[in-house]
Formats: structure tokens, sequence, C-alpha cells
């Protein structure tokens, strides 16, 4: 028996409990979690955003040590310490075939399995495949990346999803250019890591948007030079910092349809925004067929940062080891099991940067 949290069912209150998780099966890995990030995917998750079948063990963000090995697992060893990677490619759909990864077919087909049971026998399933947010897990062998050399296990969780995505999002969806401009939207953990990813590409001004005024001082660390107040004006507002011309990049990080427009209304004439929010169905974003064409602007979706894990996993470390990259700055709280709901409550009030549960 560990202790999850566990999310009975959409849009209810998640619940801090013992599951019976069973021994690692061929193929599969049984994991100690050393630290989990609270992500916004994981909040979508839990109030029907996206679609997750419950109930369900949520986190998806995550590093640990390998107790245990099923059969036929040749990777990995006990006392390995791993990154969670809950988005595996096949390797063989369409997708895979183009070398886009990200968008696998078949990535998420561990999510509808049962992997663990309630104490009282409840079938219970592996949000986003890997079930972070509990003491231990058992995930299929696909679903682990080697922790690179020199990183602490507590602060490679991180490395999971929001690094890899809003440097993904930066380096390879917008693919930013030594002397560009970028503004990105929204400065929780994705944010943070998307500027400091425009840092490390050699950006000569990166504009930091965002609802709440306590979060300057931690985009600025992260490598912002303005920081805007989200407002009706926001798009004038950069337009003014960058010469009347608005920046050549945007990165959304909100998934709101209203900040979607604003990121792509401040950017130039040819400009390119790249959406990594996740919105609802509900969010229409609108543009007419003369704007389309006199501006001449790109508009890109983003999934997990356009990246392959296997391969950009090394090149986050060594940022890292070279001090380019700082982990520890996204994290603005570290806490228990009990502490989740909170941080999601503080990601619907926009405060705070990454919240990481530490085991």
């Amino acid at each position: 028996m560990v202790r999850a949290a566990v999310l009975p069912a959409v849009g209810a209150p998640l619940e801090v409990t013992d599951i019976d998780l069973p021994d690692p099966g061929p193929g599969q890995v049984r994991v100690r979690l050393a630290a989990a990030g609270v992500c916004h995917s994981d909040l979508s998750l839990s109030n029907g955003t996206m679609r997750v079948p419950v109930p369900a063990v949520l986190g998806h963000e995550g590093a640990g040590t390998v107790v245990a090995v099923g059969e036929g697992v040749t990777g990995v060893a006990p006392g390995a310490g791993v990154v969670l990677n809950w988005a595996p490619s096949c390797g063989s759909c369409h997708a895979c075939s183009l070398g886009e990864v990200w968008l696998c077919a078949n990535a998420l087909g561990g999510a509808a399995d049962v992997y663990a049971h309630t104490a009282d026998g409840t079938d219970l399933h592996p949000g986003l495949n890997v079930a972070a947010f509990a003491e231990e897990t058992v995930v299929s062998e696909s679903c682990l990346l080697p922790l690179p050399e020199g990183i602490p296990l507590t602060d490679a969780a991180l490395l999971g999803c929001a690094v890899l995505t809003g440097y993904g999002a930066v380096h390879h969806s917008a693919r930013v250019r030594e002397g560009e401009t970028v503004a990105v939207y929204g400065a929780g953990g994705v944010g943070l890591a998307a500027l400091q990813a425009a840092r490390i590409a050699g950006a000569s001004r990166i504009v930091a948007v965002d609802v709440s005024p306590e979060k300057e001082e931690l985009a600025r660390a992260a490598g912002a030079t303005d920081y805007v107040i989200a407002s009706d004006t926001t798009a004038r507002e950069i337009r003014g910092l960058t010469g009347k011309h608005g920046v050549d990049v945007a990165v959304e990080c909100v998934g709101r349809a209203t900040t979607i427009r604003t990121a792509w209304d401040s950017t130039r004439r040819g400009g390119r925004t790249t959406v990594v929010g996740i919105g609802g169905k509900d969010q229409q974003v609108t543009f007419n067929a003369l704007e389309i064409f006199h501006w001449g602007r790109t508009l890109a979706g983003c999934v997990y940062g356009n990246s392959n894990p296997a391969e950009d996993l090394p090149v986050l470390a060594e940022h890292v080891r070279a001090g380019r990259l700082d982990l520890g700055a996204l994290v603005t709280e570290r806490i228990a099991l009990d502490g989740i709901p909170a941080a999601f409550d503080n990601m619907l009030a926009g405060k705070g940067g990454r919240a990481l549960v530490v085991f």
C-alpha cells in the first residue's frame, strides 16, 4: 500500500489515501517518487477540460528511483534514478514515421489501463500514463528516461514536463533566433521555463506578460527584460516596447482565447505565435480573412514542446550543469500530497510558479 492523491470523479476533490500498488508485470518498472510537479494539465484533467478515465491517480511530471523491475526489463535496474516520460512514442504510427514523436497516436494508450486499486478494490487508472501523485508508481519501461548525470532527483522532476515544454516551445516550435524579440504570456512553471529558454536562445528583448504583479521578480530572474501586466492594452504596450513593430515571437502559455488573440496581435508583421496553453472547447479564437493575409503572421500549436524527450533531456541537462538553466528558480512552493488542491487553487488565482510535491 502506498499513499496517493486520487481523483474519484471528474470535478471531484482529490482524496489522499492508501492504494494497493501491485508488483511490476512484464515490461513494467516500479519507481519510488522523489518529487512531482503540479502542472496545469493536471488541473485540466481534474475539471474535465481534458478527458481522463476515472478514478485515477494524476501527476505526470516526476522523477524517482527504480525499486523493482518486471520480466523482460533490460534498460533500467533497481537503484537507478529516472525521469518519468508521460508521452512515450510508439515508433511505428504515422506521426512517429515522420519524426514527429510528440504527436504519437499511441502515446497515451496506457492511461486507460488499470494499474492499481483503492483499499476497497476499486480499479484505478494512471493519469497520463505515469500516476506521479503517489509515493510510488508502476509504469511501462518506455515511460522512463535515465536521470542525467549531475542533476538532483528532486529538480529533475521539472524536466519531465515544464522544462521540456517551455524550452521546446521556444527552440523547436517558435525557433527563436539570436537577436529576436520574444513575448511570453503566462509566468507559471512552463512560462518561466520559456523565459529561460528565450534567454538561452539569445533573444535581445524578452517581455513577460501575466495578470499578477507579484510574478515580476520571478519573470525577471528567468530572463525577462520587461514585464507587462495583462490588460486590454497589452498588445499596444508590447508594440511600444519594440519600435511599434511588435515582437518577432509570442509564446502563449495560458490557453485562453483572449490571450491567444492578444499574443497574435502583439507580434510584428510576419511574426510567429506558438500556443502552448491548453484551452477548453468553449474558447473560440477568431480572425478575419483580410488580416491573415495582411499581417502574414504564423499561428502554431505546440504539444509537449514539440520535443523528443530522449534527445532533448541530455541537452537540457547540459544547460543545467553549465548554469544556463536554473530548475530551482521555477519552483515557488514545495508541498506534500495533501497540498495539491491548494496548488490547484493558486493556479486558478494566477499565483506562483511551479508547486513541487516532495516525498
